[in-house]
């Protein structure tokens, strides 16, 4: 459809086309009264500016198809084209926002223009999504529906352009009132984020303050229980050495269940203070270069004693492939002497067996594996809390402080690594410390 533009009412007529072949074409509301704004503005300069020219509606029908607009007059052109695009001159008729707000309306605008060339704007406007498909069939009955519909006169355009302003002025105080409900809501959740980040502080810092307090009283209170469990352990073997006279078998018995509950006692006052050294940030890490087939001869000879034969087999594997370390010595083998120990009290039959292998990331995985009762699945995290004890038969006939496993893990983190678990009731556990092969010091 081609339209002339010589008389002012025509620009009124093409706004009124612009906005019935959008409707036709199956647009909402919106967009149909943006379609008619933004050719009555570009058919508005072309009246006023132009003196006059003509505009042109097609639809183009290949995907995604797409309502294409052209308005074009023979006037003098525009000279300072890029000013009024970048919004940065005005006319001295008007706002000079015409060509910016077709801009913005359509989905594309290009406009082309020289002095004394006139101007040509081209404009387009995708079809809706879920309108029906365009065909020719179609295009010949839009355009019988407009040769039906009989042409608005001014006023009765004018009338139409308030209502579509009235009915923007509604939208817009309806989405003022959304955004002030928004406002307040995100004030509200804005209040509740900073209350909630004070209480998150406030926990933070009595977590911290308690934990501070906790390591402060372990280190305190197991310092004073060194003393007496020393002098304990200093006089039962006094006693048992018989330096102060013999002994009736009744009486070694008693001071040699006196021993060994005060070596209990002992273990785990120094377990605690190297908890608390740990949690306190107060543990040194003397890294030292050693190997693993030393690391395992040390421990072979402290366990040879306590290993009766006949009985659970404490088994070394030979690992020559395995590379030096340069870490904690010390801190390793007290990880495996606990591990090993926790091996052999829950372990009546079988074996105990040692080994170290390289994972997959280099690092030196030492494996302790038991043929014991195995821990049930709901229960392997809770062996590495501290003072968890696990329920059953062999538990309760051998006891032991609940520091170990906790302490192992902790020390392992300490040195880069870590202690995992896999288990199986009745078949047997595996505990594996995986340490770096060089200690690095984190920041």
């Amino acid at each position: 459809m081609s339209l002339e533009i010589k008389y002012e009412q025509d620009v009124v007529h093409t706004r009124q086309r612009a906005r019935q072949i959008a409707a036709l074409l199956g647009f909402d509301g919106q967009d149909q009264t943006r379609i008619a704004t933004a050719v009555s503005e570009i058919a508005r300069n072309a009246y006023q500016y132009g003196g006059g020219g003509r505009a042109e509606f097609r639809v183009a029908l290949t995907a995604p198809g797409a309502l294409e607009i052209r308005i074009e007059d023979d006037g003098p052109g525009i000279g300072r084209l890029q000013e009024i695009l970048d919004g940065r001159y005005q006319s001295h008729t008007g706002m000079g926002m015409g060509l910016i707000g077709a801009r913005r309306l359509m989905d594309r605008c290009e406009i082309q223009t020289a002095p004394r060339a006139g101007v040509k704007v081209a404009m387009e406007k995708r079809l809706p999504a879920n309108a029906p498909a365009v065909t020719a069939q179609t295009l010949r009955e839009i355009s019988e529906d407009l040769g039906r519909l009989s042409p608005a006169t001014p006023f009765d355009e004018v009338r139409r352009q308030n209502q579509e302003l009235l009915l923007a002025m509604e939208q817009l105080r309806d989405r003022e009132a959304q955004l002030l409900r928004l406002n307040a809501e995100l004030d509200d959740t804005d209040k509740g984020i900073m209350q909630l980040n004070a209480e998150l502080e406030d926990k933070a810092e009595s977590l911290q303050t308690a934990s501070e307090l906790k390591s402060a009283f372990l280190s305190n209170v197991t310092h004073e229980f060194r003393t007496p469990v020393g002098s304990i352990l200093g006089l039962s073997q006094f006693l048992l050495d018989r330096m102060d006279g013999d002994l009736t078998p009744e009486q070694e018995k008693q001071v040699l269940f006196i021993r060994k509950s005060a070596q209990t006692l002992m273990e785990m006052v120094n377990d605690l203070l190297d908890l608390a050294k740990i949690e306190s940030g107060k543990t040194e890490v003397t890294p030292t270069i050693f190997t693993v087939a030393d690391l395992f001869a040390a421990l072979r000879g402290m366990f040879r004693p306590l290993v009766a034969p006949g009985g659970v087999a404490l088994v070394f594997e030979d690992q020559p492939e395995c590379p030096n370390l340069h870490s904690d010595e010390g801190k390793i083998s007290q990880i495996l002497r606990n591990l090993i120990s926790n091996a052999l009290k829950f372990t009546e039959r079988g074996e105990v067996r040692v080994r170290c292998d390289i994972d997959s990331n280099g690092a030196l995985a030492f494996t302790v594996t038991d043929t014991g009762v195995g821990i049930a699945p709901e229960d392997q995290d809770r062996v590495f809390e501290e003072f968890s004890q696990i329920e059953g038969s062999l538990q309760r006939k051998v006891k032991g402080t609940g520091l170990g496993l906790p302490l192992s893990r902790k020390l392992a983190r300490l040195l880069g690594g870590d202690v995992t678990l896999q288990s199986q009731p009745g078949i047997g556990s595996t505990f594996t410390a995986t340490i770096p092969r060089t200690y690095s010091e984190r920041s």
